[in-house]
């Protein structure tokens, strides 16, 4: 475990020096969700009710700019070689690099994506729902996203295969965590929703770091 957790502060170091993992997401968060009243009107009832699905939208496909990079750089230049040689298992590395990648983007997002829903007139009672859906949902994302990158390491035009590969893993995802904010706007219980999401990311956690292992495993022979 101490390789993983010097892994991981390696990961979080590269990151917060460049800063554009979470600067770039997060505008990309404003700016889109901000088209949405321009372009169906500023309706309050209108946009209450598309909020959910407009921010949950928006914040994955956030989510999704950093992972092309998530490999690439250590792929290119040689220190994905050492850090597998260095004795980490190739699937702790890949968890590192996933929490990593949700610690710089997907938690900012998540903080982002309260105002975001607040613009957009989101009932008050869906904030709750919302801001725990993504955090399961972001959470699955980078999982899931750091799987795909290591799977499409070394492909040609893997910035294009990259979102085909992930945006239908990540649809149940998007579905169960839109439902449980419009349910508890409206008044419902969103408790089926979220243990759904919830189960989503549970499965993930095992399954998702020992792929994007074997990818790495495979990408590196």
């Amino acid at each position: 475990m101490s390789g993983f957790f010097a892994t991981f502060r390696r990961e979080l170091r590269l990151a917060l020096r460049f800063g554009g993992d979470t600067a770039g997401p997060l505008l990309f968060l404003f700016v889109t969700g901000a088209l949405f009243p321009l372009a169906i009107g500023p309706g309050p009832s209108t946009l209450g009710r598309i909020a959910p699905g407009v921010v949950w939208v928006c914040a994955l496909l956030a989510a999704l700019l950093p992972l092309e990079r998530l490999f690439a750089a250590d792929y290119e230049d040689g220190s994905l070689d050492l850090l597998l040689v260095s004795g980490v298992p190739a699937s702790l590395v890949a968890l590192a690099k996933a929490c990593a990648h949700w610690l710089v983007t997907g938690l900012p997002l998540l903080v982002g994506a309260v105002p975001l829903a607040v613009m957009l007139r989101l009932p008050d009672a869906g904030l709750p729902a919302l801001a725990l859906g993504l955090a399961l949902g972001t959470a699955s994302l980078s999982l899931l996203g750091t799987a795909a990158a290591a799977v499409v390491l070394g492909a040609r035009r893997a910035g294009v295969l990259l979102p085909i590969l992930v945006l239908p893993l990540v649809t149940p995802v998007l579905i169960f965590g839109a439902a449980a904010a419009d349910s508890a706007a409206a008044g419902l219980p969103a408790q089926a929703n979220l243990l759904l999401l919830g189960a989503v990311f549970a499965a993930c956690v095992p399954l998702c770091p020992l792929a994007a292992g074997a990818g790495l495993r495979a990408a590196t022979d």
